[in-house]
This record gives C-alpha cells, structure tokens and sequence, in this order.
C-alpha cells in the first residue's frame, strides 16, 4: 500500500465501558452514544477524504493486537483507551511498536477528577492528547491527525 493511502486510513480504538456512552454517567461523559459519536466522526472523515475503522472492545488484549496489527495499514491511531489508560502497560507498548501519529481522546478531563485518572501510561506513546471536549474530542483528533498526516506527505 502506498504511504498516502496509509496516511488517509485512521484507526479509531475506544476501551472498556465505552459502549455504554450515553447510558453511563451521562453528566461526566456526555449524551451521545457511540455510534452516534462514530457517525459524527464519519461525516467529518468524509470531508477529510479520510477513512476510519471505528472499533471498540473491553478487552485489552484485542486492543493489543488491533494496535499490532495496524503497522502497515493505517496511517495514524486515535485512541480513547478508557479505564487501561490508567493501567495499561500492555496498550503502550503496542503503541510505542507503531510508526504514525498517535492521538489520545478523552470525553471528560481526566486531571480534574480522581488522583488515579490524572496518570495516563498512552501518554507516553501519543503525539498529542485532547481530554475535556466530550465528543469534540474526537472531531479535534481527526483534525489533528488529518494535519499530521498531510505535514508528513
């Protein structure tokens, strides 16, 4: 596959709990459901000349291995990885292994809650986080990795 059609592939992985969006503590992570949020990420990806694999899982290990496999098919990772950014070693070393832009998404602002949510190990790995926006995160990180990209080609 040729880099620029790479660089027009993103990968979008949220984690654990994440299908329960719009049902689950709604006044800390907003009203939208997922697959609302994907057809908002869509719509935008489209303008972008983009496409998106939209996943979702609780469990870490196919997390691990969406992010192994996406070495030579994406051209960049948004990632909500939930409660395992707060945990997981595993999701980081899976992205520090990838050669692209790497964007962390959160719905609520994770350093303003708990002590334990303010410590992020997918940090480390992410070219940029945004956190706070709700679902506008999510179209802030296709804009980020849209101008990443094209910066890139």
């Amino acid at each position: 596959m040729n880099e620029r059609a790479m660089s027009s592939k993103i990968l979008i992985l949220n984690g654990p709990n994440l299908n329960m969006l719009g049902t689950r503590e709604v006044e800390i992570y907003g009203k939208d459901t997922l697959a609302e949020i994907e057809a908002k990420v869509r719509v935008r990806a489209d303008e972008y000349v983009m496409e998106i694999d939209f996943r979702q899982s609780n469990s870490e290990a196919e997390l691990v291995e969406w992010i192994q496999q996406s070495r030579d098919v994406f051209g960049g990772i948004i990632v909500n990885a939930g409660a395992y950014t707060h945990t997981s070693i595993a999701i980081l070393d899976a992205l520090k292994m990838v050669d692209m832009p790497i964007i962390e998404v959160h719905l609520s602002n994770i350093f303003g809650r708990e002590t334990f949510r303010k410590v992020s190990y997918i940090s480390c790995a992410a070219t940029g986080l945004i956190a706070g926006f709700g679902s506008t995160g999510y179209l802030l990180a296709l804009e980020a990795i849209n101008d990443l990209t094209e910066a890139e080609n």
